[in-house]
């Protein structure tokens, strides 16, 4: 994860509040209509492929905090630091060149899903008994109902959902980068990752 400074360019900068606004807009829609999924980062994944991991961490932590300090929805400020991982994932998966190829794309989402459900179910069951207020709740109430503890329950959800969502998301951003153009993906410090010059 070198050269952080590089990477936080003008358009990087720029970037960021609107990844933020995506996060924000896709992930509370799929809140309010209840979904078993959360596609809450796909501006993180985005950032984070086209600028690097520190960018990507940093678009991540900051929108749950701005999320759930708003008041917009609380339950996703204590998961900052969880997207601030996923944020760096994507940075570290696309230095690495896993977003050239759709197999890899998937095997990147599969990971950082596995990741991200180890880190939030720990937050998810001790702060918040396992009821976030979303369609993944069902899943948690589910695993409870056949008698197992609040962490095994969250831990259950989040090896089914988080895999699921992350390649989901993963596959999104490779669908947008292909879809921009050339001229404005190379603005972007770590352009090269994605497409060859």
């Amino acid at each position: 994860m070198e050269r952080p400074k590089q990477d936080f360019n003008t358009i990087t900068l720029v970037t960021i509040p609107v990844a933020i606004a995506i996060n924000i807009a896709v992930g509370q829609l799929i809140v309010t209509l209840k979904l078993p999924i959360y596609l809450d980062s796909i501006g993180t994944v985005l950032v984070g492929v086209l600028a690097g991991p520190w960018v990507g961490a940093l678009t991540g932590l900051l929108s749950n905090l701005i999320w759930g300090l708003s008041g917009m929805n609380v339950t996703y400020a204590p998961f900052a630091t969880v997207a601030a991982v996923i944020g760096a994932l994507a940075g570290l998966f696309s230095q690495a060149g896993w977003m050239r190829a759709w197999w890899k794309v998937i095997l990147a989402g599969l990971i950082t899903g596995l990741v991200a459900s180890a880190l939030s179910a720990p937050i998810s069951a001790y702060v918040f008994g396992g009821v976030m207020g979303a369609g993944t709740d069902a899943v948690v109430a589910i695993f409870r109902g056949m008698g197992w503890g609040i962490l095994p329950s969250t831990f259950a959800q989040g090896a089914i959902s988080d895999p699921f969502d992350k390649v989901v998301t993963y596959l999104l951003v490779y669908l947008i980068v292909r879809a921009l153009p050339a001229r404005f993906v190379f603005r972007f410090p770590r352009a090269s990752d994605v497409k060859p010059s």
